[in-house]
């Protein structure tokens, strides 16, 4: 049921709720690594982590530093940034850097939901001349 509902929310999401959910997906796999960290589940910490890594990669692959522009080449950098950190906190099993991670992360996704918000109540995109919504690629 949980799967049905997330792939629906995945398919109906435009490009900014669809980095929200990457932000979510993250957040909630730090959450619970460091969960395990304290409980000393190595396995749930390691494959929670990792999961976090995976969706940071997808979050960095998806970024065009062409048409980003400075925004997109600073985010590069802070998920190259968080990828560090996210190692280090598996290797040295570690709290700090995930909670460093996390920070990070709840920030981001706040911005993005100002974004959101702003872009459901600025006029369509197309009647001030600025392309669609669809083409937004950071």
């Amino acid at each position: 049921m949980h799967g049905r509902y997330l792939e629906n929310e995945v398919l109906s999401a435009d490009p900014i709720g669809l980095v929200q959910l990457l932000y979510a997906g993250a957040i909630d796999a730090i959450r619970k690594a460091r969960v395990f960290l304290r409980e000393g589940d190595v396995h749930g910490r390691s494959a929670t982590i990792t999961k976090a890594m995976q969706i940071i990669l997808e979050l960095q692959s998806s970024l065009d530093l062409e048409r980003g522009g400075e925004i997109a080449v600073n985010l590069a950098r802070l998920y190259a940034y968080i990828q560090e950190r996210l190692a280090e906190a598996n290797a040295r099993q570690a709290l700090a850097p995930l909670d460093e991670v996390l920070q990070l992360l709840l920030t981001l996704d706040e911005g993005w939901g100002r974004a959101a918000r702003q872009s459901m109540a600025a006029p369509p995109a197309e009647a001030v001349g600025a392309g669609s919504r669809a083409n937004w690629t950071l």
